[in-house]
């Protein structure tokens, strides 16, 4: 998910694994373990793999973009970030890399992210004529406010995620409340979830904000909408993406680096086998997906969907670590 300063994280990471960490110690680690699903599994299994292949002390605990990388330059906590969506805090974290604070490592989601507005593919079928932004906000009656019918209704996340801070400046920046919507505040993942499926599962309009990679996509067909504009980074970063600026413009949605981020300190200590597998370690929007949906249909954990992964993709992960450590982690499952 590199337009915002991904490519100096990667330079960064993939130089980490020198003298300056050689022969060091793991020890304990905190993991953010951010509240969505392919996050959760990424946090269950560098926990898992780090304290069965590596003898460490890993932790998880609970995280979201905003305040976890924040708090990784500010406070120097949490160790460890796995699924860093880094492209909506460009400022943050290139401060923090640029400060000696922030390192980064592998591309967690090798094939990059896709974040925008999304519509149900039968609503696209049915009116081929809207595809963009603007072309939604010309039809609020298909689009119905579940609370005033008489309005449209635009899903944003919850507070704490940085697609909610850049969908709420797209809908000021394209008018959308002159338009005639409101901007609804589904409170939680499993809130905006939700107000999907029960569109979807009663054939009613929607739109909103959403994320790709997810098992949710896998099961209502959505279609994201373009953005009638060219990307423009140096807006995304002044404007789009800070919640409190007063003129955003109308723009693109960038394609998304996930990238694993660490704290400095931890990285100086991790030891070089353990930075050698967090510079390895990604996988492919297809890996995800699958593994969301087992996790979804079997109503799994992280740790379950972690253990589901590391029996079914054997050839994958065991080229991350060495065959020692691949031995301990086959062996504790």
């Amino acid at each position: 998910m590199n337009r915002l300063l991904a490519s100096t994280c990667l330079a960064f990471g993939l130089s980490v694994t020198g003298a300056s960490i050689a022969a060091a110690e793991c020890g304990d680690v905190t993991i953010a373990s951010m509240n969505w699903q392919s996050a959760e599994v990424l946090a269950a299994l560098d926990q898992l793999i780090l304290n069965e292949g590596f003898g460490c002390n890993a932790e998880i605990i609970v995280g979201d973009t905003v305040p976890t990388l924040t708090s990784m330059v500010e406070k120097g906590e949490p160790d460890l970030a796995p699924e860093g969506w880094v492209d909506l805090l460009p400022e943050v974290v290139g401060r923090g890399v640029s400060e000696g604070k922030l390192v980064g490592a592998a591309v967690a989601l090798s094939d990059g992210a896709v974040q925008g507005w999304w519509i149900p593919k039968y609503i696209a079928d049915a009116n081929p004529q809207i595809q963009t932004i603007e072309d939604v906000l010309k039809h609020p009656e298909l689009f119905p406010d579940p609370e005033d019918a008489s309005k449209g209704a635009i899903h944003n996340g919850p507070a704490g995620w940085g697609g909610t801070v850049a969908t709420a400046q797209l809908y000021k920046a394209y008018g959308a409340e002159d338009a005639g919507y409101t901007l609804v505040d589904t409170g939680s993942a499993a809130g905006l979830d939700g107000s999907i499926a029960k569109a979807y599962e009663g054939g009613k309009g929607w739109v909103g904000y959403y994320w790709a990679p997810t098992a949710l996509l896998g099961k209502y067909e959505m279609v994201k909408l373009g953005h009638g504009v060219p990307y423009n980074d140096a807006e995304w970063k002044r404007c789009n993406t800070v919640a409190d600026c007063p003129d955003p413009k109308m723009n693109d949605w960038p394609k998304d680096t996930v990238q694993t981020m660490l704290t400095t300190s931890f990285a100086e200590r991790a030891g070089p086998d353990v930075m050698d597998y967090l510079n390895k370690r990604a996988w492919s929007n297809a890996t995800v997906n699958a593994l969301m949906a087992w996790m979804t249909d079997n109503q799994a954990t992280g740790e379950d969907g972690a253990r589901h992964f590391l029996k079914e993709n054997e050839d994958l992960w065991t080229t991350w670590v060495s065959p020692e450590v691949a031995e301990k982690v086959k062996s504790s499952l």
